[in-house]
């Protein structure tokens, strides 16, 4: 560990059932039940939602996003205003990623090279590097509390040469984010305001994902992420690498799954030994009408919800449910009004985050098998959004 290093993350294993674990991280800004989920604020804001109101629905961390908080306000303006903390008024933990998927989802405006990632701003066009010591450098500005390494996304499907190429160059990257922001980053003295994860990559391989794995390791980092899924591969071929990967995974240290969100991919990831999730799924989803219930999706554009006077979700607590009515929530979407937004937005994050108080609360009592056979049955596999 680097004498710049002033608090290591740590992880406390609470109880296990099977796979599945309950735990604490404890991090510089609190400590973070899991398994956990975090909502994902862009720019330094969970769509719709105060940090008061992501506070009172349970959320204890959230995610920002590197490249755009680079692009705006920029870096320097947010260190000059305090950091993302205070610009944002959130004083809770906060995970920020290195970028890397978002000039990923850029394939027709970005080269990789190297030293890192050539691309037009999606926002004027204009020319922006991307590095591994860049990013480390943004991150450091931002003062996130979890910071993650810049790696290279690997495309599916990707032959095994292909995910072989991407998944090392991402160990060599991940060489130099540890370099760069345990030596110091851009100015060289000021000691690190959070902790690096590594991510391991491959593809589709278990053989890559290992090795990848091993790399990382020798790093001896506080937290590791798996990298590289939900980019359109089958289930099961996401479960097999989950599978195949996590019981390598270092026990004593959090799992986090990046970017996989729909509930039923959250309960099976953490049956088979993840810790923590993000997603913009719940936020996203509410803009467009569609809504988490306990049997499913419903669209609450649908005319069939015209005149029912029913909560979204009879067995839900959030405010949203406890006020208003399908019918009412219809009518502020044909409106386009932001109150429709923002009930919505509400309804779904209370949703994933009091799934994750049911997953937390099952593994303690030793029923978590009980309670994900429960959770599939109710839920109406296949069935199309009301």
């Amino acid at each position: 560990m680097s004498p710049n290093q002033p608090n290591r993350l740590s992880f406390e294993c609470i109880a296990t059932d099977g796979a599945a674990r309950r735990g604490r991280v404890h991090a510089r800004h609190g400590s973070i039940e899991t398994p956990a989920f975090m909502p994902v604020g862009t720019y330094g804001t969970v769509k719709a939602m105060t940090p008061e109101e992501l506070t009172g629905l349970g959320a204890e961390i959230i995610l920002g996003n590197t490249f755009h908080l680079m692009l705006r306000p920029g870096p320097d303006v947010v260190a000059e205003l305090g950091g993302l903390h205070r610009f944002m008024n959130w004083s809770k933990p906060i995970l920020t990623d290195s970028g890397g998927f978002q000039v990923f989802s850029l394939a027709k405006l970005r080269k990789i090279d190297e030293e890192g990632v050539r691309f037009r701003s999606p926002i004027d066009g204009s020319e922006v590097r991307l590095t591994p010591e860049s990013s480390m450098d943004v991150q450091r500005a931002l003062g996130s509390d979890i910071v993650m390494m810049f790696d290279d996304c690997t495309a599916w499907p990707a032959t095994h040469d292909q995910a072989r190429l991407s998944m090392e160059r991402s160990m060599r990257w991940a060489v130099r984010c540890h370099r760069h922001y345990y030596g110091g980053g851009a100015e060289g003295s000021a000691p690190v305001p959070g902790d690096l994860f590594g991510i391991v990559q491959g593809g589709m391989y278990g053989d890559l994902r290992l090795e990848s794995l091993r790399s990382l390791m020798e790093l001896d980092l506080p937290g590791l992420a798996v990298g590289g899924l939900a980019v359109g591969e089958p289930e099961p071929e996401r479960l097999r690498v989950l599978e195949e990967l996590v019981p390598h995974m270092p026990a004593d240290r959090p799992r986090y799954l990046m970017g996989v969100g729909r509930p039923e991919d959250i309960v099976a990831a953490v049956a088979r030994g993840i810790d923590m999730f993000d997603c913009v799924m719940p936020t996203r989803h509410a803009r467009n009408g569609h809504l988490f219930t306990s049997t499913g999706v419903i669209n609450i554009r649908n005319a069939a919800h015209q005149r029912d006077p029913n909560p979204i979700d009879p067995a839900c607590g959030c405010y949203t449910c406890r006020h208003y009515s399908r019918a009412y929530l219809r009518h502020l979407d044909r409106c386009n009004e932001i109150l429709g937004s923002r009930l919505n937005t509400i309804h779904n994050l209370y949703f994933y985050l009091d799934l994750m108080r049911q997953i937390r609360a099952a593994i303690e009592a030793g029923q978590f098998a009980t309670f994900v056979r429960d959770f599939l049955d109710r839920r109406r596999p296949g069935a199309p959004v009301a």
